[in-house]
């Protein structure tokens, strides 16, 4: 008998004919003799929607009560499935964050889950399906909490770590992780392995599969993964420990992200402090920044600093750096019409010769590069959002992915 984590994303849970093929799922798990946590996100849509009623009253809707709005999608799901449940004669119980409860610190739509509640839960386990909406939780305060958009998956995760289960399995749309997104690169290969480290850079970096936070999480408790599709009984993608990296491939995928925006800080006083006072504020705003590219003027007097951002901080940020009375400089430009194009690989540590052959096949492909970043596994660029699947193809191609 073993003790698991079964997450179902929006696409799984999508309609009500779905949601009813999860219970079959679910039981089939139950009748093993397993016993089952089952985490479950909001329909497909139904966040977005929730999003738009609260921009229709207020374009800055209180954070505090957009976490309540927010939250109601997941609980919808988890009622539902408890009753297709009970419709399969299995006894099945759902549980609101503030029920188990879910532990959260950190400010709302952007929590963390820190503890949980776990006999009352572990003692129904012995004859029944727990059911918990993910993406949420319960402050110190009292307040409802949301953890951040895919965050169910960070849900299933840190419950996986809390109530120490055997595995953690994140069911979804497609039957696993692939080198590139399948929906728009056909001939893009499912990895059958990958480490904790290349899924990090790739779900940070645009792929769509899992939460960066949650494979953060299971990174650092060596919390074993499976990505699997809800609605195919092949094998999926195991994530896993530092020791599966395969140094055989320079690069295991390529990802993308087309939400993305660059500014430009031009004639900046060059000064010891001036790229804290510059991001200070950002960080007080909890505006993500990405790339950061700083280039000295031939006088060494002034600095120009570039650095990206999510394309829907943009008007916020520049609303913030004009207000900034503690930078200097000559003016701001912006361009909001970029992605970002990364390739991730543990060989790349190992493997000369890597960047000359992405810069090569961008080229060839006259596609121009305006921002770079690098780390030991991952090759980032910033380029411009019409030339996207144009580089992403090349890039599958030229490292021998299709």
């Amino acid at each position: 008998m073993l003790k698991k984590i079964l997450k179902f994303g929006g696409t799984s849970v999508g309609t009500i004919e779905r949601i009813q093929h999860v219970a079959k799922i679910i039981k089939k798990e139950y009748d093993f003799g397993n016993k089952v946590i089952a985490i479950v996100s909001a329909m497909s849509g139904k966040t977005n929607e929730l999003i738009k009623m609260s921009k229709s009253i207020d374009e800055e809707f209180d954070k505090r009560e957009l976490d309540v709005l927010l939250s109601s999608g997941e609980q919808v799901t988890a009622a539902l499935l408890a009753g297709a449940l009970k419709r399969l004669n299995v006894k099945a119980k759902s549980w609101l964050n503030w029920q188990v409860p879910i532990l959260t610190e950190g400010k709302h739509f952007n929590s963390r889950i820190v503890n949980a509640r776990t006999n009352e839960i572990d003692n129904f386990l012995n004859e029944g399906i727990a059911i918990i909406p993910g993406f949420q939780g319960i402050s110190k305060n009292g307040d409802i909490t949301t953890i951040g958009r895919g965050g169910s998956d960070a849900t299933a995760v840190a419950l996986a770590k809390i109530f120490k289960t055997d595995s953690c399995e994140i069911y979804t749309d497609v039957d696993g992780v692939y080198s590139s997104d399948p929906n728009k690169i056909p001939v893009a290969k499912k990895i059958e392995k990958i480490s904790y480290d290349e899924m990090l850079e790739l779900s940070s970096l645009g792929a769509k599969v899992m939460q960066p936070s949650a494979v953060q999480t299971s990174m650092i408790y060596k919390i074993p993964l499976e990505v699997r599709s809800t609605f195919t009984d092949r094998k999926g993608t195991r994530i896993f420990d530092h020791e599966n990296l395969d140094y055989s491939k320079s690069v295991t995928g390529v990802a993308y992200s087309k939400d993305d925006a660059k500014l430009t800080i031009i004639g900046v006083e060059d000064k010891p402090g001036v790229a804290a006072n510059l991001f200070e504020p950002l960080n007080d705003a909890q505006i993500n920044v990405d790339m950061v590219i700083q280039n000295i003027s031939s006088d060494e007097k002034t600095t120009d600093i570039t650095f990206t951002i999510k394309r829907v901080d943009l008007l916020k940020t520049k609303k913030i750096l004009e207000k900034n009375q503690n930078i200097k400089y000559k003016k701001i430009t912006h361009n909001d019409k970029v992605s970002k194009v990364s390739i991730v690989g543990a060989g790349m540590v190992s493997t000369p010769g890597v960047t000359y052959k992405m810069f090569k096949g961008l080229a060839e492909s006259k596609i121009n590069i305006l921002a770079i970043s690098t780390s030991e596994i991952k090759l980032s660029v910033i380029i411009n959002e019409e030339n996207t699947l144009k580089a992403v193809k090349k890039l599958h191609t030229i490292f021998d992915l299709d």
